[in-house]
């Protein structure tokens, strides 16, 4: 395994097929402690935080499975349009007085209308004058002008998941396809930000889809990869899914630190199923925590999250 870290330092890349053909012949603790091994060659011992605000919720057309927010899917999540600029400003601010190092507004629906994309853009412009914070977007399907006026706000990174494998998707989402997803990531990247995207593990696809998630993540170069757990959620179609066993979550973790060496490998929704666990995936190739609240549903504590990095001797 040492061997396999150096290779991957070295510029070797991990394919899908490969991945598969290790985690189906090498122990996981070993595997683990090579994705920890180039996680600290390229990214030291530095944690990158994050916390998003739900800036609209609720209503959305699309008919993802997996979503609390879809408007197919009667699960009584809350609704309401976008945030004022002041309320986003107070949620920023909270987040960089707990030492929060990134901030990001997510809205729910296919994408932005122009009204809304000025919304957000007033609301970044404001919370740029904080300073401090790295600001982030999370806002469906967007072309490359909306892009480029958010980013002229202060928005620096877009944030748009793939949530699974190409050949998954179409089983999980009909309203629009992963291609029009990278498009938008490929849009961002050309205006100038950067690119979080990641997915969501436990949807039923198989460990070979995991990684053929990770490889697709690794082709688009991505700074920032959020690996969500699912939490099905009562009245959406995967609300009966079997949950993932902590070791099969470990080793997603793991690979997809291998496959993307130099990403930030991100905790992010789900981290409950995971409890007794998490200190072992921050030595399995994590490098990057969302902390604080999601979008629907509880996350951890901010300040446990902090004792648990100073414990472990991390920076942040």
């Amino acid at each position: 395994m040492n061997a396999l870290a150096e290779r991957i330092i070295g510029g070797e890349n991990i394919s899908e097929s490969v991945a598969l053909e290790l985690s189906n012949s090498v122990p996981l603790e070993d595997l683990c402690a090579a994705a920890n091994e180039v996680r600290e060659h390229f990214l030291g011992r530095r944690v990158d935080t994050c916390s998003i605000m739900n800036a609209k919720s609720g209503r959305c057309s699309e008919d993802c499975k997996w979503c609390a927010q879809s408007a197919r899917h009667n699960t009584g999540c809350e609704i309401y349009g976008c945030v004022s600029p002041q309320k986003a400003l107070e949620h920023a601010t909270k987040a960089k007085a707990a030492g929060i190092r990134r901030f990001s507004l997510v809205t729910s629906g296919r994408a932005l209308s122009k009204a809304e994309v000025d919304a957000m853009c007033a609301a970044f412009e404001e919370i740029s004058k904080l300073g401090g914070l790295e600001l982030c977007g999370s806002f469906g399907l967007l072309g490359i002008d909306d892009l480029r006026r958010l980013k002229n706000a202060g928005m620096g990174r877009i944030h748009c998941n793939l949530e699974t494998a190409p050949s998954k998707f179409p089983q999980l989402c009909t309203t629009h396809t992963i291609s029009d997803k990278i498009e938008t990531l490929r849009a961002a990247r050309e205006v100038g930000m950067t690119l979080c995207s990641g997915g969501i593990i436990g949807m039923g696809e198989t460990r070979a889809q995991r990684f053929e998630l990770a490889e697709q993540l690794a082709k688009l170069g991505v700074d920032s990869i959020p690996v969500n757990i699912l939490q099905p959620i009562k009245n959406t179609p995967l609300e009966s899914v079997e949950p993932l066993e902590q070791e099969e979550i470990l080793l997603a973790f793991a690979m997809f630190r291998l496959i993307n060496p130099r990403a930030h490998i991100r905790f992010a929704g789900g981290r409950a199923s995971i409890a007794g666990a998490q200190e072992r995936a921050l030595k399995s190739g994590i490098s990057g925590v969302l902390m604080g609240d999601m979008l629907t549903t509880v996350g951890s504590g901010i300040d446990a999250d902090f004792e648990m990095l100073r414990r472990l001797g991390y920076e942040y």
